[in-house]
């Protein structure tokens, strides 16, 4: 199996993914994923990274940096709506009881002492747009986009129709040579629909010094350190998946594979 990709305990409860800069072998982006039954908790520490946690799906009571925040969350699919998510600034404590069944993301990256508060990040306040034509088109939710406060976190979620592609033509963000490229880290949290489906992703560079190709199964993570980083949804599956990226620098630009930029003009 890829080191890049980390599979979730799909029969299990509570934390079922765990990715860590140490156990990535980067400096900035980290996920947990939650899988919470009615009444469970999950809770943690910030100490010096930020985080936003993301209701994939279900509902559940959330305390942050001392505030109740009360009952969030609405949708019971990932496919259906807008998510519920909640800003939490480093140096704050947080918990979730479930009040559903629930699928929670934690999405964390080093915090740079902004002073920003806890704030919730309701449906209405998110933008959709939708990029690509033909079987390049695809849904996008920006939940904490660069236009948004936050120290290094970007957070997005993107609903890929089955048969179509997506990220592409292939794009990598894998140098900090601004105003051309940024550097960021990048993961991906893939779920299918119907869940018994798969897709396929294929991280590369332009040497081709790493070069995997991944066959995504429901609950699936993706790593993308550096390179180029393409998704393919098969025929009746639709895919859905969440991004979490951060680098030295809060701001998403990329760099297309010069061989494939045609199709952005054909």
């Amino acid at each position: 199996m890829s080191k890049l990709l980390v599979r979730s305990q799909k029969d299990g409860h509570g934390r079922i993914v765990h990715v860590t800069p140490q156990s990535a072998g980067w400096r900035y982006v980290g996920f947990d994923l939650h899988r919470l039954r009615p009444g469970d908790t999950a809770s943690g520490e910030t100490a010096g990274r930020e985080v936003c946690l993301v209701f994939i799906t279900g509902k559940g009571q959330v305390e942050a940096g001392g505030q109740d925040l009360g009952l969030l969350g609405e949708r019971m699919s990932p496919f259906e709506g807008k998510p519920w998510s909640v800003y939490v600034p480093q140096g704050s404590d947080w918990s979730v009881r479930a009040g559903t069944e629930l699928e929670l993301a934690v999405c964390s990256a080093p915090g740079l002492g902004g002073g920003l508060p806890v704030r919730v990040i309701g449906p209405d306040e998110l933008g959709q747009e939708t990029r690509g034509k033909g079987t390049n088109t695809r849904h996008v939710t920006n939940i904490l986009p660069e236009g948004e406060p936050a120290d290094s976190l970007l957070v997005v979620e993107v609903i890929t129709p089955g048969g179509h592609t997506s990220s592409y033509p292939p794009h990598k963000h894998d140098k900090d040579n601004l105003p051309a490229e940024s550097y960021l880290e990048e993961t991906y949290y893939h779920r299918l629909n119907p869940p018994q489906g798969f897709a396929f992703q294929r991280v590369y560079t332009d040497d081709r010094s790493l070069d995997e190709a991944m066959a995504l199964e429901d609950g699936d993570v993706v790593l993308v350190p550096k390179g180029y980083h393409p998704c393919a949804a098969c025929h009746g599956y639709d895919l859905y998946y969440l991004n979490v990226m951060a680098g030295p620098k809060r701001t998403w630009k990329f760099h297309n594979a010069a061989e494939h930029e045609w199709l952005l003009k054909a």
